[in-house]
């Protein structure tokens, strides 16, 4: 089993916890069961609606982080609906996450939309490896699975200390799932040797940029401008992808209705055999990245997280 072992850090999740969490995912299961899929996410519509209707202040949180981001511009355009659509896509996004291990997997994979598969592959028959820059927006724990049911080696890099529910779900997919057994988990704090290597061997990385706190003080940022205020992003996974030659993409999860995932990929540098590592390609490929993300999020208000 490639996946490491969680950080000696983080307590094991307590019983109480663990018989929450099943004693949810059963009610979720029999609802599947009882209903088909398309029954329980329409069961998350509803769920999802009834908590906007009395939720007021995550409805408020909602609103003040996307006046923040989009400052006089979301007060002056039309965002109809946007605010209940993602009380709904949470909540369906998270029942489809807590019963995943239990589904089938061919009922999982008749799920996935990767229109940009062909240009996707053919990047990876460069022989130099694949980097998949991805965002807190939308579902990006779930693509990571879904691409390797796909046949993709595929790993990803996060954060050691995650919550609860992510821990409880992530043993559950390793018990269920040998594609999981086998995925390789890279924490924050890795070696950059071993993310080296990854790429040397044609397999394919992806890591959030958009962090907003500080995992480690020796982590590389850039200052981008994203939306109405500046941020500063991660970028050393990226000047690792840059200096392995490897094809470097922007990805999306983008939850469409009854549990269908679409994977979107776009290329974030057009020629990457041509070397771009130094400071200013580095911060326009980044500003790009950000840019592409503020254009997600119009795109997809709904699919805004860490509210």
């Amino acid at each position: 089993m490639n996946t490491p072992a969680e950080s000696s850090t983080v307590p094991p999740l307590s019983a109480g916890v663990r018989f929450k969490f099943a004693l949810v995912r059963g009610l979720l299961f029999l609802i599947a069961r009882l209903f088909s899929l398309s029954g329980l996410y329409y069961f998350g519509q509803l769920f999802g609606t009834c908590e906007w209707l009395i939720n007021f202040k995550r409805r408020r949180r909602y609103h003040q982080h996307m006046s923040h981001f989009w400052g006089p511009e979301y007060s002056s355009r039309p965002w109809p609906g946007a605010c209940r659509r993602y009380f709904m896509r949470t909540r369906c996004d998270r029942f489809y996450y807590l019963i995943f291990d239990l589904l089938p997997k061919d009922k999982i994979i008749r799920r996935i939309r990767f229109p940009n598969r062909p240009q996707f592959d053919a990047a990876l028959q460069r022989g130099k490896g694949i980097y998949v820059a991805v965002s807190h927006f939308g579902s990006q724990h779930v693509a990571g699975l879904l691409m390797s049911f796909m046949g993709y080696n595929a790993a990803g890099v996060r954060d050691p200390h995650e919550g609860a529910l992510r821990r409880y779900i992530q043993q559950k997919f390793s018990d269920r799932f040998a594609e999981v057994r086998q995925a390789k988990i890279f924490y924050a704090d890795s070696f950059p040797r071993e993310l080296y290597r990854w790429f040397q061997d044609n397999n394919i990385l992806s890591s959030a940029l958009d962090v907003n706190r500080e995992r480690a003080p020796h982590l590389k940022r850039v200052t981008v401008q994203f939306g109405n205020h500046q941020a500063e992003f991660l970028t050393g996974t990226l000047q690792i992808a840059l200096r392995c030659q490897a094809a470097i993409y922007q990805g999306f999860a983008i939850s469409r209705p009854r549990f269908i995932y679409e994977l979107a990929v776009f290329p974030l540098v057009e020629n990457p055999d041509q070397s771009m590592d130094n400071p200013e390609s580095l911060q326009t490929i980044m500003q790009r990245y950000a840019n592409m993300n503020e254009q997600f999020l119009r795109d997809y208000p709904d699919h805004v997280t860490r509210i």
